[in-house]
C-alpha cells in the first residue's frame, strides 16, 4: 500500500457500515480520503477519531446526495480544486428497499436504480476523467457489489435490488474492457460480500426490526472490516494483476 500513501481516494456512502470501515482503513494506510454521504455528521466524528488515533492519512467529509447528478459533479469539482483529483474510487453506496416485482412501488425501484446503478456509473465516469486529465495510469475503481449480483434468492422483497447488483457485475466487466481498449492500466474490481452485519438489514426491514435482527443472529456474519481488508488486498496487488471479482460469504451462509 506504500504507493498509495498521500494519494486521493473517494469513498461513497462513508457514514456507516462498510463505507466507514473502508474510509478508516485507507486513512490508516496514509491516503487522503474524501468520504461522502447525505449526512456527514458521522463522517465528521470518524475524521476526528482518525486524527486522534494518529493515522498518517486524512479523512475529508463531504455532503453529497448521490441521487442528484449535480451534487456528484459539484463534489468532483471540489475534489479537483482542493486535491487535484481522484486516484481511487470506491463505489460503496447502495441500498435495498422491500419492493417486489409484482407489487413494488415505482418510486422505490427508481431510488435503487439512482443510487446503486446511476450514481455508481457517474462516479466511475468522473473518476476516470479525473485520472485521464492528470495522466494517471495506475488508478483503481472498486465497486462494492453483493452476492445478490451473482444469484437470485427466493425472497421477493430483494428481487429488484438483486437486478441492480447484477447491473454492477456487468458494469464492472464492461469498465474493465473499456479501460483496456483505452490502453490504460487503470484497474476495475468488484467485491461481492454475502451477509455483512451492518445497518443494511435494519433499513431493509424497517417495519420489522425483529426480522432484521434475526438475519444477523442466525449465523456468524461477515464484518465491515472484512470488506475493508478485501479493498486493501485489491489495492495492494501488483500493477500487472487485474482482480476482477472477489466473492465472499460467511462460512455458514447457505447461498
Amino acid at each position: 500500500m506504500d504507493r498509495w500513501r498521500g494519494r486521493v481516494a473517494l469513498v461513497t456512502g462513508a457514514s456507516v457500515g462498510i463505507g466507514a470501515a473502508i474510509a478508516k482503513t485507507l486513512v490508516q494506510c496514509g491516503m487522503k480520503v474524501v468520504g461522502c454521504a447525505r449526512n456527514v455528521e458521522k463522517i465528521e466524528k470518524l475524521a476526528v477519531e482518525c486524527k486522534s488515533s494518529g493515522f498518517s492519512g486524512t479523512l475529508i467529509p463531504y455532503k453529497c446526495d448521490l441521487s442528484v447528478e449535480e451534487d456528484i459533479l459539484s463534489m468532483f469539482s471540489a475534489i479537483k480544486a482542493s486535491h487535484q483529483g481522484v486516484d481511487v474510487c470506491i463505489n460503496n453506496a447502495g441500498l435495498a428497499l422491500p419492493e417486489s416485482l409484482l407489487s413494488g412501488k415505482t418510486g422505490g425501484w427508481k431510488t435503487m436504480m439512482d443510487v446503486n446503478v446511476l450514481a455508481l456509473s457517474i462516479c466511475t465516469r468522473e473518476s476516470y476523467l479525473s485520472m485521464k486529465e492528470r495522466n494517471i495510469d495506475d488508478g483503481h475503481i472498486i465497486n462494492i457489489n453483493s452476492m445478490s449480483g451473482h444469484r437470485v434468492v427466493p425472497v421477493a422483497d430483494v428481487h429488484f435490488y438483486s437486478a441492480t447488483k447484477y447491473a454492477v457485475t456487468a458494469l464492472t466487466e464492461g469498465l474493465r474492457q473499456e479501460l483496456r481498449e483505452a490502453k490504460t492500466h487503470i484497474r476495475a474490481t468488484c467485491i461481492s460480500p454475502g451477509i455483512v452485519e451492518t445497518e443494511f438489514a435494519y433499513r431493509l426491514h424497517s417495519a420489522n426490526q425483529d426480522k432484521a435482527a434475526a438475519t444477523y443472529s442466525s449465523l456468524k456474519c461477515l464484518e465491515a472490516n472484512d470488506i475493508a481488508s478485501a479493498v486493501v488486498y485489491v489495492l495492494s496487488a501488483p500493477p500487472h494483476v487485474q482482480i476482477g471479482d472477489i466473492q465472499m460469504r460467511p462460512t455458514e451462509q447457505v447461498s
